[in-house]
């Protein structure tokens, strides 16, 4: 349910008395650095070839983390060698 002009205002005023006038501008501020911060993190890693939803759909979990947990438990030394090295290895 979209927030009306009643609500909003309500909103408005209960910060108002909570935060004051004076640090209302500096919360907006901090929000809206955050969020910038937050969606340059996100561009940076589109551009680093990251694919998110693959790492969701490993239980969070990077490739390399669940390379290394196959690697163990097929009985692999993964002690030195490349996550390329590991995977050969626990696919042979």
């Amino acid at each position: 349910m979209p927030l009306g002009t009643p609500e909003i205002t309500i909103l408005l005023v209960i910060f108002f008395l909570l935060f004051g006038a004076e640090r209302l501008p500096k919360l907006a501020r901090a929000l809206g650095q955050a969020k910038g911060e937050f969606n340059e993190g996100l561009k940076d890693l589109k551009e680093a070839g990251t694919d998110t939803e693959d790492d969701l759909e490993r239980g969070g979990r990077t490739e390399s983390v669940a390379i290394a947990e196959k690697a163990e438990d097929a009985g692999v030394e993964i002690e030195g060698k490349t996550p390329d090295e590991v995977a050969n290895e626990s696919d042979e």
